[in-house]
């Protein structure tokens, strides 16, 4: 394996732990939150008294740039997919620490993601040796980058000007179509962002060339529209759907997008593209079986302070009278008799 390839690795592999694990780590904090007052999935924010909900928002941030680093020093190829490796991280200590029970098909999904991240690493291909963001940029301009971005800018807008306030909240194709193609947009300029940075750090420095600038304004937009969808997706279906489903769109969108700008399979053997392209889709099949597989989270309570109000119903007796009937079909001991002139 190349040095900069294990590089990456290690540093996507370490994100995806700290990413796993702020999940736990911030979901124990809004459980203690939600013993105090109301909890966040009624509108409460006593969560951010908490310090173990910080800790895990610190954990997140320590592992997102992290991966932010890892696609400096490694394709985009390698190091979207290792991303699945945080929900294993996420499932196994859910299952220690919040007794949220990982069934036995969950730890075959488990497995595949590891079987099919390790099947990544060891065809992945070579990262380029770039010396400047003069030649990111000469990449994103070919023809080929820039028929993709095309075709990229038009579906996003069509999706967005005339599916989305039609199909939106029907069909969940649209919100997370719009998130993975334009998060591989974001991928690529992260990317450029992250080599210039390296590369200013090295002492050459790349913030004096326009192109840095302009692939920072592109990953701020993708990112305000990526985030935007992503948080309709989530707010309209259930999170055990989006999240296998966006996974498997944004790592496809993001492969592709960086085979056509940075050719990543160039030079590379049918059989080693095969074994990566296998590999590629363990992992989408694992990560989809460890979500369909998740015990659903208990229904928040409207209100801590709201107390609990049975069910009742009306039945009519033989008699004329009105009998109360409790959920459960039981019935009281007394009776109540509605008169004629209550309703008027």
């Amino acid at each position: 394996m190349y040095s900069s390839n294990l590089t990456g690795f290690i540093l996507a592999v370490v994100s995806s732990a700290f990413i796993g694990s702020s999940f736990i780590i911030k979901k124990k904090g809004l459980r203690r939150a939600g013993v105090n007052g109301p909890s966040a999935s009624v509108g409460g924010y006593g969560y951010l008294l908490e310090p173990l909900w910080w800790l895990g928002m610190v954990t997140m941030i320590v592992g997102e740039i992290l991966n932010f680093v890892a696609y400096v020093y490694a394709p985009a190829v390698l190091v979207t997919p290792l991303g699945a490796l945080s929900i294993i991280v996420s499932a196994v200590l859910a299952h220690f620490l919040l007794k949220e029970k990982l069934q036995r098909m969950g730890m075959v999904g488990c497995l595949l993601c590891v079987v099919g991240s390790t099947m990544i690493v060891l065809h992945a291909p070579q990262e380029l040796s770039l010396t400047s963001v003069e030649e990111i940029w000469e990449l994103a301009i070919q023809p080929a980058f820039l028929l993709y971005t095309a075709s990229v800018v038009a579906l996003t807008l069509v999706l967005i000007l005339y599916y989305s306030p039609r199909y939106g909240q029907t069909n969940i194709m649209i919100y997370i179509g719009i998130c993975s193609v334009v998060g591989s947009l974001t991928v690529m300029s992260i990317k450029a962002i992250g080599i210039s940075i390296k590369l200013t750090l090295e002492g050459i420095n790349q913030l004096i060339y326009f192109q840095t600038w302009i692939f920072a304004m592109v990953a701020v937009t993708c990112i305000i529209t990526q985030l935007n969808y992503l948080n309709m997706a989530l707010d309209t279906f259930n999170t055990a759907i989006v999240s296998p489903i966006y996974y498997a769109m944004f790592t496809s969108s993001t492969i592709l997008a960086s085979a056509i700008m940075f050719k990543d399979y160039s030079g590379q053997s049918a059989s080693s593209i095969a074994s990566e392209l296998c590999g590629l889709i363990t992992v989408l099949s694992g990560t989809s079986i460890l979500h369909s597989t998740r015990d659903p989270d208990p229904p928040a309570i409207a209100d801590l302070y709201t107390p609990l109000s049975p069910k009742v119903s009306w039945c009519i007796q033989g008699n004329g009278e009105w009998k109360q009937k409790d959920e459960d079909g039981t019935s009281p001991n007394f009776f109540t008799i509605l008169q004629p002139d209550y309703f008027k």
